[in-house]
């Protein structure tokens, strides 16, 4: 690797082995990168989703309506436990939500006690456009990469992902 080709990764890693050449760093280099694009690419998504009036955590709640399917309902249990959410937290972007017309609650007709979650028409054209504009940024932070290459990344990380989280 020439010193050009070198990122911001590499410069931490070097300045380690300078002071401590007995680490073996290469998991450093591995999730020094995963943060850094994640990072990066979240902004950048954050951004795109700006202009809809919503924040990432908020897309994330109207987009998990929205991928549930018609008639686009969960109960605030669920969407909790999809989105690794305390209910205090999910509580208050469902009250945003609401307000913004994005989508309503009513009582669950199964349980007196709990309530249903339900995507409102305009929260449904939101989260298309939203989600559009969203993985326009993402296809964009790929384009270096061929096709193939991005399929190989996607099942290492997809791997990756299932070691760590079944560890």
């Amino acid at each position: 690797m020439t010193e050009a080709s070198k990122d911001a990764v590499d410069a931490i890693i070097d300045q380690w082995h300078a002071v401590r050449p007995d680490l073996e760093t290469t998991p450093m280099a591995v999730f020094g990168r995963i943060y850094r694009i994640a990072r990066t690419v979240g902004d950048a998504v954050e951004r795109a989703y700006a202009p809809y009036g919503i924040s990432r955590g908020e897309f994330d709640v109207v987009a998990t309506l929205r991928r549930s399917g018609a008639p686009y309902t969960l109960s605030p249990r669920q969407l909790s436990a999809t989105l690794m959410l305390t209910t205090g937290g999910m509580t208050g972007r469902l009250d945003k939500l609401e307000k913004a017309g994005l989508l309503f609650r009513t009582p669950d007709p199964h349980d007196r006690r709990g309530l249903r979650v339900t995507i409102t028409d305009r929260g449904l054209a939101l989260i298309d456009e939203a989600v559009a504009a969203g993985l326009e940024v993402q296809r964009a932070a790929l384009k270096g990469l061929g096709e193939e290459e991005v399929a190989v990344l996607g099942g290492l990380l997809r791997k990756l992902t299932a070691d760590v989280q079944g560890a």
